[in-house]
């Protein structure tokens, strides 16, 4: 009877642990500061809500004053994935927030890119890939 307590209190333990490490590693993630010639302030936050995986820039980010600045990502194969403008409509306001499409895998990095001029203006990384 002991022997079935202790087995159970184990399990229990166990139980517990493997789910505060699960969600750990769910909870959300923040890049270094955006470092390059035209962004380089704020940083990039990577979270799951509601079965979403969504990238958000901080506050103090700044979106660059160039034609087309767009969200970019690196997963950990070097695979690069452009997501979406972060202007909306000239003027009309900015897209500080992206979904991460389900065929992107992982992600190490964050790009802030110049569409038009097909340049990188700005990246931040993760200290480990998340997913």
């Amino acid at each position: 009877m002991k022997l079935n307590r202790l087995m159970s209190a184990f399990a229990l333990i166990a139980t517990l642990v493997a789910a505060s490490v699960s969600f750990a590693a769910n909870g959300p993630q923040t890049t270094s500061k955006f470092e390059g010639p035209k962004a380089n302030t704020g940083t990039a936050t990577y979270s799951v809500e509601n079965g979403n995986r969504i990238l958000r820039v901080s506050g103090d980010f700044k979106v660059p004053d160039t034609p087309a600045p767009t969200w970019r990502v690196v997963d950990s194969k070097g695979n690069v994935y452009t997501l979406d403008a972060f202007k909306i409509k000239a003027g009309k306001g900015e897209k500080r927030e992206v979904m991460v499409p389900s065929y992107v895998h992982d992600i190490v990095k964050v790009q802030v890119y110049c569409a038009w001029a097909e340049i990188i203006l700005g990246e931040a990384n993760f200290s480990s890939s998340v997913s």
